[in-house]
């Protein structure tokens, strides 16, 4: 089992977004605000860029919560990649968001493609990874039947069916799916 990235290297990488979005204001004469990094990623998944649009009920124009979530165990297995793609390519999407909205731009699109460039980044989409010894999410499936098979749903779509919320049918025979 990998064990992941230490408080220090979390540190470093945290100084790593600063300096990034430091960058990113000297070169664009824009100043970005910082943004929260968290280290509590887990999956296939190296970074994740989040925006939530955050619950200001007295204010008249809507605030959005924005933060990087990292995979500390992909960076304790894959340093070189971490600190060559995933930093910047999470910091190109929060700089993108800022500088022309998410809903105006394709999430790898051409901005943020120049984006990654300006950092002296590869505008490379995703990785693969060897996940070996990486702790990754177990989704939980339940067996359906229908008419012609048995087919598994997940436990969110699981949930829904106990709490009366959706129904589903089988693509091939069309009827309702019963669980097992």
């Amino acid at each position: 089992m990998i064990d992941p990235i230490d408080c220090q290297e979390q540190q470093k990488v945290t100084a790593e977004v600063a300096r990034l979005v430091d960058c990113a204001s000297e070169r664009y004469g824009q100043q970005f605000d910082s943004i929260g990094v968290n280290f509590n990623l887990r999956g296939k998944a190296a970074g994740m860029y989040r925006v939530k649009k955050s619950r200001a009920w007295l204010s008249a124009y809507p605030r959005f919560e924005r933060h990087i979530r990292f995979n500390p165990w992909l960076f304790a297995k894959y340093p070189d990649d971490s600190w060559c793609n995933t930093i910047p390519h999470e910091v190109a999407h929060y700089i993108a968001d800022c500088r022309f909205g998410l809903s105006n731009i394709r999430p790898h699109g051409n901005e943020w493609q120049q984006i990654m460039l300006d950092f002296d980044a590869e505008p490379t989409v995703t990785a693969r990874y060897d996940l070996t010894g990486i702790p990754t999410r177990q989704t939980k499936k339940y067996l359906y039947r229908c008419g012609c098979r048995e087919v598994q749903l997940t436990s969110i779509r699981h949930r829904r069916v106990v709490a009366g919320q959706q129904q589903y049918r089988c693509k091939d025979c069309t009827q309702m799916l019963v669980v097992v």
